[in-house]
């Protein structure tokens, strides 16, 4: 395999490391854009994979100014960095609706839309944006009588959040557009749990609900709701949803990719551009070894099998995992001792760059400066 990976003044940092190759970022931008055959307009990516302001910096240098996120922090990180279009697709509830005015107050050059999928939740929504005063427990001013834009989320069958795609839409719209203080802008689908290997059938199971998402949007568009947008799925549907000109994508795992979606979605050739890097902390018995990343550092929710991979030592292979140790079976000519380096990939990138405080940024094999993953706090100032 290509030594790309390889930094050479890795002696200057401890570990473990998660870091990201700037180049590699840039490549998996513009690659996303080309599947969109350059059209910026359907590109609204998610920041929940990098979590950093100098990616969205980034996207701002390709014209990239509309984004997604799940969090107040994730939303509140991108009005910082420059976006003016950013959509929660997340139902705030609670006290939550009241963080989302204070974050609507606080930044007024961006527009900020959330998501709903029922009618008690979104009357509440616009209670609090038509209501006086301050935000509850927050020191930044609300102005009375706002408008709060919401995506309609539907339930295409993960049977996550959303209403069910099989009821009546367009009647559910009609009520939700009634709503004194809300402004409907349109509908959102995520169907993460459409991920075979083959694209054929990727592309076979989202069609059946992305039709009659389709046609409930022409029969709203027949009632008047003619600047409806429809934002629609991951990065495991966007060979296909790319394909539909009426469609936002909205993918996030793009920019730094994983080896989850290498072999899930394997017709993407985005690139590899996050590495984890580790030590040899200890060689406790013959033929194993163990180093510094336990599940501290890299996401653990999968099988141990399916946590971490080696590209570059295919002579090792994970037996255990704990806080701060993973170990690993060696076998296999090659000696190790202690103190050796180790590069891996993340399985599933998103929730493993989120344990990191900040990434090492690598430009031409040398570590050159680090890039707060500032977006993992649950609060910036909100």
């Amino acid at each position: 395999m290509e030594n790309w990976q390889e930094i050479s003044n890795l002696d200057q940092y401890d570990t473990p490391l998660f870091v990201v190759y700037e180049d590699r970022v840039k490549q998996n931008i513009e690659m996303a854009i080309a599947l969109l055959s350059g059209d910026i307009s359907r590109f609204r990516p998610h920041i929940k994979t990098h979590k950093m302001g100098e990616v969205l910096q980034l996207f701002s240098g390709y014209g990239i100014h509309k984004i997604k996120c799940a969090t107040i922090a994730e939303a509140e990180l991108a009005a910082l960095n420059g976006m003016t279009d950013v959509m929660i697709a997340y139902q705030p509830v609670g006290f939550k609706i009241h963080r989302m005015m204070a974050l609507i107050a606080a930044f007024p050059d961006c527009k900020f839309s959330c998501l709903v999928d029922n009618l008690e939740t979104a009357r509440e929504i616009a209670a609090v944006a038509q209501g006086k005063g301050n935000a509850a427990g927050t020191e930044i001013e609300v102005e009375p009588g706002q408008e709060i834009s919401v995506y309609l989320d539907l339930n295409t069958g993960m049977n996550r959040t959303g209403f069910p795609i099989t009821e009546n839409v367009v009647a559910f719209v009609t009520a939700l557009n009634e709503i004194h203080g809300l402004k409907f802008m349109g509908l959102h689908i995520y169907d993460g749990h459409i991920h075979d290997p083959d694209p054929a059938v990727r592309a076979a199971r989202a069609k059946p609900a992305m039709d009659k998402v389709l046609a409930d949007a022409d029969e709203l568009f027949k009632k008047g709701f003619a600047d409806l947008k429809i934002v629609a799925g991951g990065s495991n549907t966007f060979s296909y949803y790319s394909g539909i000109e009426r469609l936002e994508c909205s993918p996030g795992t793009f920019v730094f990719w994983d080896e989850n979606y290498t072999r899930l979605i394997p017709e993407l050739n985005f690139k590899h551009a996050a590495v984890l890097v580790c030590s040899v902390i200890s060689l406790p018995a013959p033929g194993i070894l163990c180093v510094d990343l336990g599940y501290k550092s890299v996401s653990s929710e999968n099988p141990i099998e399916k946590r971490v991979v080696f590209p570059w030592n295919e002579d090792l292979t994970p037996i255990g995992h704990s806080e701060e140790h993973l170990t690993l079976k060696h076998i296999g000519p090659k000696e190790y001792k202690v103190g050796d380096r180790i590069y891996g990939l993340p399985y599933h990138v998103c929730p493993s760059c989120a344990l990191y405080e900040e990434a090492q940024v690598v430009n031409d094999h040398q570590i050159e400066k680090s890039w707060r993953i500032r977006a993992r706090d649950k609060k910036i100032s909100i």
